[in-house]
């Protein structure tokens, strides 16, 4: 029956793609199963483009940076960074970086095998103009790492040095952030954009907007099809990654496709039905499908909360919206909301609550707790579902309801909110239901909203919006910069009035001295003193109130169905892969493992 299943869908793909018109449709049309691996969970609405220059290429499958390493399938890093162990993996860079004394310079150098989709080599000349140009464009790897590197010196064709920007005593400003740029930013070919330069007259606006369909690539995949249903990317059999110098082999599937789902449920079907292998999205109750029925279906951790909790999805504030302007209405939605509720149902407890770990800045890891002092912001942190408390932090503040239809007013208008998080996103819509739920809770009235992804992240990611009041969006999972690096996205101004803002503070929180301590942080090195300062940080986001985590979850859902592919990455197996869903930093390596379950 199982079996059944799985050729009947087979064959809707390919009947789905018949309207295509011409060879490459026939050839799209015969992708063969066992040679494709079928994603959920990482493309929502149609590709925009390719080029590793923009910020809105709607393009998950192929651009997706993170400082927990970035999706390098196409487009490749210096180095893959592990969340396991913190390490750093050379990918495109030779061995390891080395610092100077005073850790203001790193130099670092490239494989000699490292080649082009076009067969040039990856030099020292394409990191430095990558580098260049992504602050010229101001894109989100621009935007994010000029504050802390100066430049990017060639010294020759395959060696480098990067050069920190310098505080007025000549430490760097962020030698972290060097560390993160190592495994987040993609190297593009200097040859490549020039060509962009050109036909753009080197305006940074229309280099970010340029489609880049003739890119170049490094990667060990390439396009191969897209539309308004699906993504392919085919492998490059020419892939520089065989070298002995690297993986010695290509990768196991010659194909990676990712059909456009309606929503996660339309994803879990298919996920189910043995016609996803790798699935990045929320699964309630993901144990009933190997428990109760009995599918050939894991995660990388057999018991809950089935992956490694490191992220905190956050409701953020529009701050410049009537009402969300005052820290009361703020710390009152927020405590009312029912986080029990959410942890429960919303996530199926795949996240500890906020009574097992205290809100902070801090993800649960032992590492990232021991941060802060947690008896010195007690009286802070809150649980949730404080319906009582909330309204009388209201009432105390004058905000309460004068006509009698339910609704509080602030400065003679009621408060009313929308609740947005994307379409199909069904755990943090859940989420979003539970705050509008509390909202009612206490006299405010909050309404969901649930715009497609395509057009929810061209708004929240504007360097102003006024459509969206309470919305989601994620935080910093585990990499070579945290806690820093959350409390920077959750609060640093540095980032307000950002066009094509992905770096964080999307509600546009401004705070003086949270933005010293931004500043200050990197440069410490004394623990006691980092401890310190970390404390005095949770101190101004709980006070504030800018932004509140709504849960704890993994910074990828990785559930995989061993139907046709076997030999998945799972936790204890020895080979120190993290669950990162097989393309992002060094979870790739899984693509080089895989077996096929009938070979």
């Amino acid at each position: 029956m199982k079996q059944w299943k799985l050729l009947s869908w087979a064959l809707a793909f390919a009947l789905a793609l018949t309207p295509v018109l011409g060879a490459a449709a026939e050839t799209v049309v015969e992708l063969p199963r066992n040679e494709t691996l079928y994603f959920a969970g990482q493309q929502w609405g149609s590709v925009k483009g390719w080029n590793p220059l923009s910020s809105d290429n709607n393009n998950a499958m192929a651009l997706a940076n993170s400082g927990g390493g970035s999706r390098i399938i196409m487009f490749e890093t210096l180095y893959m960074y592990n969340m396991l162990d913190g390490s750093m993996t050379p990918l495109l860079a030779d061995g390891d970086y080395v610092w100077n004394e005073d850790q203001t310079e790193m130099t670092v150098k490239l494989k000699a095998a490292a080649k082009w989709s076009d067969g040039t080599p990856v030099t020292a000349e394409d990191v430095a103009y990558s580098f260049d140009t992504y602050v010229k464009v101001g894109n989100g790897l621009g935007t994010g790492y000029a504050p802390y590197i100066d430049r990017i010196e060639v010294v020759d064709p395959s060696t480098f040095i990067i050069k920190a920007k310098l505080t007025e005593e000549g430490k760097a400003t962020n030698p972290l952030m060097l560390l993160v740029f190592l495994g987040d930013a993609y190297i593009a070919q200097k040859a490549w954009i020039q060509k962009v330069e050109e036909r753009t007259g080197g305006d940074p606006t229309a280099m970010k907007l340029d489609p880049g369909d003739d890119v170049v690539w490094s990667g060990p995949y390439t396009k191969y099809y897209t539309d308004d249903q699906r993504v392919i990317l085919v492998r490059d059999d020419n892939y520089w990654g065989q070298d002995a110098s690297m993986w010695g082999k290509l990768p196991v599937p010659k194909y990676l496709a990712h059909a456009m789902f309606a929503d996660n449920n339309a994803g879990q079907v298919a996920f189910a039905a043995g016609q996803v292998d790798v699935c990045q999205q929320f699964i309630s109750n993901v144990q009933d499908l190997w428990l109760k029925e009995n599918l050939p279906i894991s995660t990388y951790i057999p018991e809950a909360p089935y992956g490694i909790c490191v992220n905190m999805p956050t409701a953020w504030y529009n701050l410049s919206k009537p009402g969300l302007d005052n820290v009361a209405v703020r710390k009152a939605i927020a405590m009312a909301v029912d986080y029990d509720m959410i942890i429960a149902n919303a996530m199926t407890n795949q996240s500890p609550t906020f009574e097992q770990v205290p809100r902070s800045l801090m993800n649960p890891t032992p590492g990232e707790q021991a941060m802060y002092d947690h008896e010195a912001v007690k009286d802070l942190q809150w649980a949730g579902n404080d319906i009582e408390g909330a309204k009388k932090l209201l009432d105390d503040a004058g905000i309460v309801d004068t006509d009698g239809d339910g609704i509080r007013e602030y400065n003679g208008q009621k408060l009313s909110f929308n609740a947005c998080a994307p379409n199909g996103w069904t755990d943090w819509m859940a989420a979003m239901e539970i705050v509008a739920a509390a909202g009612a809770n206490i006299g405010i009235e909050i309404t969901t909203l649930y715009p497609e992804w395509s057009v929810y992240q061209t708004v929240v990611t504007a360097a102003s919006q006024d459509q969206y009041d309470i919305f989601m969006m994620w935080t910093d999972s585990a990499t070579p910069a945290q806690p820093w690096g959350r409390m920077r996205m959750l609060m640093s101004s540095e980032f307000n009035g950002v066009e094509g803002n992905w770096s964080g503070n999307w509600g546009h929180f401004k705070n003086d001295r949270l933005d010293e301590l931004v500043k200050l942080i990197p440069t410490v090195q004394d623990r006691d003193e980092l401890v310190k300062l970390y404390t005095e940080a949770v101190e101004i986001y709980l006070t504030e109130v800018p932004s509140f985590s709504l849960m704890y979850r993994p910074d990828k859902f990785h559930a995989v169905n061993e139907s046709v592919w076997t030999n998945y990455p799972e936790e204890g197996d020895g080979r120190n892969i993290p669950p990162l869903d097989l393309t992002d930093g060094y979870s790739i390596a899984a693509l080089y493992d895989l077996e096929l379950v009938n070979p």
